[in-house]
């Protein structure tokens, strides 16, 4: 979710300020200063109309499925400057993550600047009408996300980047039923190895490397998530075989795919925003083994947290310039196709040196080796 802060007007932007009072059991999540002092800009100002975005809607009422990456590209001409949309209305949105479906955002244009004003009630929090006789505690309503979870939460909860030596000494699975070639979920198979550290685990195949198109060099082992199983029975017999039940699947699971510990689960906010400094590089892996990608897709890049990169950072991404032959002209002469911007993904993961971003929008399909800079 986004992580913001209170509405009330500030003297000085770039001190710390306190975060609003949570509401209705809603979180409330500081903003950070220079995002909170681009939303006071605005709140001051409003917004130029040069910076919206083309048929920017005059009137819009929130739908479930929205996020607010989709809604401040719906106004914006950059998305990743959300704390604008916040700023143009400042007073009646006191925290962004408290848009709800239903509400209804109505845009005004004066001067050449744009501000947004927010419709059903003061705070924009939903009616809960109760029947007679019924006694209930009315939830916290659901606020829309900065985009839609369930886009990276697998990634979230998979390791992606396993250490070849982690993998090696994992559990591994020797045998499966007879008959099976490959498992399904509710298989039982057999195990070897460690598991009396846990009794689920999740399923991988030992890693690949991920080579840096610039360089050629091995930068990380990426490993490929399966499913998930159980402890079913013990280890037993000479040889200390376990029995797994395999709970639910991504891909088919078979023998000589290993056993790793379930990490617990991350909750993160997002707050997307272009990277605090210029920064490029390449794409080096699609997920899934993907020849290309597209809107939705989440693909690994050759920079990481030692190289600057954040959650968050929003990244434009490019289809490198390429020799073609001109055949409109005499001799059929090679000329230079420029450089071309495709599209916008975020950050959302990192490691040491590589990265995991979700594609947010994509014109043509993204390749490995397509190159990213700074928005």
């Amino acid at each position: 979710m986004l992580a913001l802060a209170a509405a009330a007007p500030w003297a000085h932007a770039a001190e710390v300020q306190p975060a609003a009072p949570s509401l209705h059991g809603l979180p409330n999540y500081p903003v950070p200063p220079t995002q909170r002092a681009q939303a006071e800009l605005t709140a001051q100002t409003g917004v130029p109309v040069s910076e919206l975005a083309a048929n920017a809607p005059p009137r819009y009422t929130v739908k479930r499925g929205d996020t607010l990456w989709a809604i401040s590209g719906m106004y914006l001409r950059k998305p990743w400057d959300w704390p604008k949309l916040w700023g143009m209305n400042l007073q009646q949105i006191r925290n962004p993550h408290w848009i709800f479906p239903g509400q209804v955002l109505f845009l005004h244009i004066a001067d050449g600047r744009a501000r947004l004003s927010l419709g059903q009630g003061d705070q924009g929090i939903p009616t809960v009408v109760l029947k007679p006789r019924v006694e209930s505690s009315a939830l916290p309503p659901e606020g829309i996300p900065t985009i839609s979870p369930e886009l990276i939460a697998p990634f979230l909860t998979q390791p992606l980047l396993v250490e070849p030596d982690t993998l090696e000494a994992s559990p591994r699975i020797v045998a499966l039923p007879k008959g099976h070639t490959m498992a399904s979920p509710g298989t039982q198979v057999y195990v070897r190895g460690d598991v009396s550290k846990a009794t689920r685990y999740q399923i991988y195949r030992p890693a690949k490397p991920l080579v840096d198109p610039a360089t050629k060099k091995i930068i990380a082992y990426q490993s490929e998530y399966l499913g998930t199983t159980q402890l079913v029975e013990p280890p037993s017999g000479p040889d200390a075989v376990s029995v797994f039940r395999v709970d639910g699947i991504e891909r088919e699971v078979g023998v000589g795919d290993r056993l790793v510990i379930a990490p617990p689960r991350e909750y993160l906010n997002y707050t997307p925003h272009a990277p605090a400094k210029p920064i490029s590089g390449d794409i080096v892996s699609i997920y899934g083994d993907l020849n290309m990608a597209a809107k939705n897709s989440v693909v690994a890049l050759n920079r990481g947290a030692d190289d600057g990169l954040e959650r968050g950072d929003v990244l434009a991404l490019w289809h490198n310039s390429r020799r073609v032959e001109d055949v409109t002209a005499p001799g059929k002469p090679e000329i230079e196709l420029p450089d071309r911007r495709i599209g916008l993904m975020m950050v959302f993961r990192t490691f040491k040196h590589v990265a995991y971003a979700l594609i947010l929008s994509a014109d043509e399909p993204v390749e490995v080796a397509d190159r990213f800079t700074q928005p």
